[in-house]
């Protein structure tokens, strides 16, 4: 299920009060984010359920990009326990997204 940042602090407490959230950072347009997003959604929806995906509209929150240092859209950061596991920017696939996500998600969930 998609939910959408209101703000950075409420950001910076969804990342401390959950134990796995993925930001996906973008505007609303950008072409390639328009077409990565759902499929990021369908991916934690089916692989990676107890995962929460948050959306952040840079345009409207330009600051919480400024302050997580996202510079390009699109922009993954995954989050496991409060603490950024990794980032995927610009070029990359859901692919490449599963299987950095795997390790880190069976040793947290399983």
């Amino acid at each position: 299920m998609e939910r959408d940042i209101l703000s950075l602090e409420h950001l910076q407490e969804t990342l401390q009060s959950n134990p796995a959230v993925i930001a996906y950072f973008s505007t609303p347009d950008c072409n390639v984010c328009t077409v990565l997003k759902p499929k990021v959604i369908e991916l934690i929806n089916n692989d990676f359920p107890q995962i929460q995906f948050h959306y952040v509209d840079c345009q409207q929150h330009p600051d919480a990009a400024a302050q997580f240092s996202v510079f390009t859209i699109p922009t993954v950061l995954v989050y496991f326990e409060g603490r950024e596991t990794f980032r995927l920017s610009r070029n990359f696939g859901i692919a490449e997204l599963s299987e950095k996500l795997r390790r880190p998600y069976q040793l947290l969930f399983a």
